[in-house]
């Protein structure tokens, strides 16, 4: 089915509509029946496959295999940690009954009361309580240490208000759960998951995010510590778009989970847990697409190169098409992923539109004269210039042209963001720089929660994080006036 080619809102008259409309008329997703949760569609589905493709080969790259664990999580195990129902009790979906019968007052099914669970089932938002209930069975001594394991699935958070990838009731992820005899290793083990985020995010996503950790605040609910990537979008937002979290021993103790050291002794074990979800996909949409469209990085784009005949006539048509049909498969022979586009009962401009909308990083146009000539128009998505080139020599021009565009992304991202960090010392100076400006705001906080909450309370602001690179430096917080010894990094955020 074609894509809708109706003008899109004006990323500058209204973001948020912007971005709605873009992700439905480039065919990523739309909304379902269901309230809250989305259809991903083919060319967006194809995006994730091409994002859960790579992460996986680095987790693997970094020794954790893949496991599958129960959607259901019975509702006493989320008791068990305090903090982690308490930061989970208002999202849960909950199973009561498990069958349904003919309505006996009228037309209809209705829930069949003698068909009460024993005990109710809370649909998965996330999987600590599950797994750590697993793991007491997997762990008795050192030897069994650590586990490595990462789990692709679906999970439910009962949004009330929702937005195709950022927020649904119903989304994809991976979270990896790993098991160690140390504080130092499961420690290592979070930053390191994090540091895989960071590079996937900049390297393939052309996203620049800055590493951190978070507040107290902002942890995880059942973590000791938070390690965040942190992404910034065109419209001055923040977008949390990666965790990993030291769970330190919470969850073993939750659920009894302890190994014999090699000295004999009995050790509760010390635990992690990362992950990332189809939220990527909204950073991905909001960092770098534009009037026009999507703009894809090539590495994730399902799509690389499109080809567009451009003909009169049968004969002409099989002539161009068979000429693209060569080219691309010595592209294909690369690794790119190739579409010549031979339809006949849409008009080339139609179809430069259409990938334009989608986001293909480069277009081909091949008409009779470059034919004649040994010529190829090609066209790029990210800086929307076009040149004629010669056929000789074409694929490796394209492999180079493919690694210009990706670097060019990053670069035009990582400049946006470096420009929307502003130092600021005052709270005059905070409050001007959110309302006119917006971005990372760096500001000195005397790390207590109350405040924190406060400037929340008063700004819509939060601390996105702690950045692991920032230096000492003695301060005074911009809302108390109290000591402080570094800078953190504000925004307003999805």
């Amino acid at each position: 089915m074609a894509v809708e080619l109706k003008d899109l809102t004006k990323v500058e008259d209204n973001y948020s509509k912007w971005y709605n409309e873009l992700v439905v008329k480039a065919g990523l997703a739309e909304n379902s029946a269901v309230r809250g949760c989305m259809v991903i569609k083919p060319y967006g589905y194809a995006i994730w496959e091409k994002m859960q493709r790579v992460l996986d080969d680095m987790f693997k790259a970094t020794g954790h295999e893949n496991a599958y664990f129960p959607l259901f999580i019975p509702k006493s195990f989320f008791s068990r940690e305090a903090s982690h129902v308490e930061g989970f009790a208002k999202e849960c979906a909950v199973v009561t009954h498990y069958r349904l019968m003919n309505n006996p007052e009228g037309e209809g099914i209705v829930v069949d009361p003698s068909a009460k669970l024993e005990e109710e089932l809370i649909v998965r938002p996330t999987s600590e309580t599950i797994i750590w209930n697993t793991y007491k069975n997997w762990i008795t001594s050192y030897r069994d240490l650590p586990i490595l394991c990462n789990q692709w699935a679906n999970v439910v958070r009962w949004e009330m208000r929702t937005r195709l990838f950022l927020r649904t009731a119903e989304f994809l992820w991976q979270e990896g759960h790993t098991a160690h005899a140390t504080r130092e290793e499961a420690e290592a083990e979070a930053l390191k998951m994090v540091h895989v985020y960071e590079k996937f995010a900049q390297e393939y996503m052309g996203v620049p995010v800055v590493v951190g950790h978070k507040s107290p605040n902002e942890r995880f609910a059942g973590a000791e510590d938070t390690l965040t990537i942190e992404a910034l979008m065109q419209d001055g937002k923040a977008l949390q778009s990666g965790t990993s979290h030291f769970l330190g021993q919470n969850f073993a103790k939750a659920f009894d989970v302890t190994y014999t050291t090699k000295e004999g002794k009995q050790e509760y074990v010390w635990a992690t847990s990362w992950g990332v979800s189809t939220r990527l996909m909204g950073a991905l949409i909001m960092a770098h697409s534009d009037n026009n469209g999507l703009v894809l990085p090539p590495k994730l784009a399902p799509i690389q190169v499109a080809m567009v005949p451009i003909y009169k006539g049968d004969e002409q048509l099989k002539e161009m098409t068979e000429k693209l049909e060569a080219i691309a498969a010595e592209l294909r022979a690369k690794g790119i992923s190739v579409k010549v586009d031979a339809r006949d009962n849409v008009r080339s401009g139609f179809k430069f539109a259409e990938y334009e909308l989608k986001g293909v990083p480069v277009r081909l146009a091949l008409g009779p004269r470059d034919l004649q000539n040994g010529t190829i128009e090609v066209a790029r998505r990210d800086t929307l210039t076009k040149e004629v080139v010669s056929q000789e020599g074409l694929t490796d021009y394209i492999v180079s042209l493919l690694d210009q565009i990706q670097e060019n992304i990053f670069q035009k991202a990582l400049n946006y963001r470096n420009s929307m960090i502003t130092e600021v010392n005052s709270w005059e100076e905070f409050v001007e720089v959110l309302d006119t400006k917006g971005g990372f705001v760096s500001a000195h906080w005397d790390g207590t929660p109350e405040t924190e909450v406060a400037i929340k309370e008063a700004t819509k602001a939060t601390i996105r994080c702690i950045p692991l690179d920032a230096k000492p430096e003695e301060g005074k917080c911009i809302f108390t006036g109290k000591p402080s010894k570094c800078r953190v990094l504000f925004a307003r955020s999805y």
